[in-house]
Formats: structure tokens, sequence, C-alpha cells
């Protein structure tokens, strides 16, 4: 899919895909939606093709006045309540014209950008509108986050409860989400502080020697724009440190969660050797009885009542000691 838009005074508007100072919203494009958007808009089609492998990691390239920006953004991948995330790259290409996104599937973030919830969305100003991006990007990720956090609390006071194995499956989803996050987050970091420390400066040739390069700025960044820039990375970074906080914080859960469980174990596994030993004492007395020999009683009116009984008491003595043997054994401890 395709949308062209320009920002006017009443938000953003319908554009043609080669009018100057546009965005160009591409989500899964095919091959001619992409040999059609290089065609108009005068970009080059091995740059639009760059964000549709997943696997692409974060990076800037530049090259023929043409600025690749890629980023990876959180997106939802469960069911609505499942809390299920993952991320996937976000190719910004920036010309002297225009600015084109290209994405695998459909994100809120560009959405709050076209249905223009910004201050000062301009997509003339192209610099201001990529920081706008990565700062929407940022804000999701720790959105997003405290989404977490608080399926995890959610979690842990059920797992109080009851320990079912579809709620650690929850726990084990939510630690992926946030793997997948914070090695994003890293990566999207570097990107941000290349992009401040050398603002996208190109080497040109000086026409008064050849051999003694000069730079120029790709992308004019402004006082403002920088102010804005830092922000983003502050929240990038701030969104780091808490995926780092949730990811041990649920480490440590499911290691405490995987003792419960063990210890539960041990408890039922205790409590059946117990069962088992003592249920095999009235067993004994009743195998010797059901010998072809001679035993004493066997010719007694009485002789099953007190074979009952007697081992009924046995039982009784057997568990009174192995109560007391496994308190002594756990007063030890």
């Amino acid at each position: 899919m395709i949308y062209t838009m320009k920002s006017m005074n009443e938000g953003m508007t319908p554009a043609a895909i080669g009018e100057p100072n546009t965005w160009t919203m591409m989500i899964a494009p095919t091959e001619e939606e992409i040999q059609r958007v290089a065609s108009e808009a005068k970009v080059s089609p091995g740059l639009l093709r760059t964000a549709l492998d997943d696997e692409e990691r974060s990076r800037i390239e530049s090259a023929a006045g043409e600025v690749l920006i890629l980023i990876d953004i959180p997106i939802e991948t469960g069911e609505p309540g499942e809390s299920k995330y993952s991320t996937l790259p976000l190719g910004i290409v920036i010309t002297r014209a225009r600015i084109v996104t290209i994405s695998l599937s459909d994100s809120p973030i560009l959405r709050v950008l076209e249905q223009n919830k910004m201050r000062g969305i301009s997509t003339a100003k192209r610099t201001r509108f990529l920081l706008q991006i990565l700062y929407q990007t940022a804000a999701h990720y720790l959105m997003y986050l405290r989404r977490i956090d608080r399926q995890i609390t959610k979690t842990e006071e059920v797992l109080h409860r009851s320990t079912r194995n579809e709620h650690l499956f929850h726990l084990m989803h939510l630690q992926k989400s946030l793997v997948y996050f914070t090695t994003s987050l890293k990566a999207n970091q570097i990107v941000l502080e290349k992009l401040l420390r050398s603002q996208l400066r190109k080497a040109v040739t000086n026409p008064a020697d050849e051999s003694m390069p000069e730079t120029t700025h790709i992308l004019q960044m402004y006082a403002e724009d920088e102010e804005l820039l830092e922000d983003v990375i502050t929240e990038n970074k701030q969104a780091i440190e808490m995926g780092d906080i949730y990811s041990n914080i649920l480490a440590g859960l499911m290691d405490a969660f995987a003792s419960v469980v063990s210890n539960n174990l041990n408890i039922v596994m205790h409590l059946l050797a117990i069962v088992t030993i003592v249920l095999a004492i009235p067993t004994s007395v009743f195998s010797f009885y059901g010998m072809n020999v001679d035993l004493p009683l066997q010719e007694g009116p009485w002789s099953w009542a007190i074979a009952l009984g007697g081992s009924l008491l046995l039982s009784v003595i057997g568990l009174l000691l192995l109560n007391i043997a496994t308190s002594r054994s756990i007063r030890r401890r």
C-alpha cells in the first residue's frame, strides 16, 4: 500500500508521489509499487527494498543525495489482550525534496504522524519530520514497556494463587518481547548517537584543492532540531534502562517460580513417600497371614480383627516415627 501526504494548515492532505515536500508511506509494498515510487519520487529502489528484510540491522546510509535511516520499531504481534510484542525494521529515505517510509506492516507510530497528532508536523521540514518519527518510536517503546511491567505484576499476583503452565508461558512471551526490545533499542541508540555526532555530513570535492575534500550537511539541523534529537536520545536511553530492569526482574521472577514449582514437587513426593511407607505396613501383615502355613491366632474367632487392629496400630506408630524424623531433619537445615 502507498499513501502520499503533504502537511497543510488543516493537517495532512493527499498528494502526488512526485510532488515536492511530501511524505510517502509504503506498507508491505509490492515490487510494482517499489518501482513506481522509485520512478516518480526519484529514489533508489535498492534503498526501498532494504527495510523489507526483517533481519536488517539499524544503521545510516547516504549516497547520491539520498539518506537511509533504518531503525527497529515496536509492534504488537498477538491477539488483543495477549501482550505479545516484537520489532520490525522501519526504513526512512530522505531526499532533497521528499521523505519516504517503508515498513512490512502498519504501525501506530506512523499513524500518529498521519493523523497530525503531534505539534509542529511539517513534511517540508524533513529533518524535523525524521526526528518526530524517532521520538514517537522511543515513546511507543516506553508505552509498551510499561504495559509489560503491568502484565508482569498481574501475572505474579495470579501465580501466588495458582501455578499453572499457561501463566508461566505468558511470562516466557513477555521475556522474549523484552529481549527483542532491549536489542533493538541498543541498536537504535547507536544510530541516534551517530546522527547527533555527525549530523549526516557528506564529503564533497573542494574546487580549490581536489585532494582536500570538504564536508556538507545532507540534512539541515537547526538548534531546535538538535534539542529534539537530544530528547529522543534521552527517551531512548530511558527505554533501554527500563528494558534492562524489567528483564532482570522477570528473570528473577522466573527463577523464583521455578524454585517454587520444584519445592511443591518435593513436598508432593515427600507426602507420597510417607503414604507408601505407611500403607506397606498393613500390606506386609496381611501378606504373612495369606501364606499357606500355620500362623499364630489363625484358629481363633478374632484372628481377622486382631490382625487388622495390629496392622493399623503399626501404621500409626510408623506415621509418628516418620513425622518425628521429618521434623528433626527440617530443624537441622
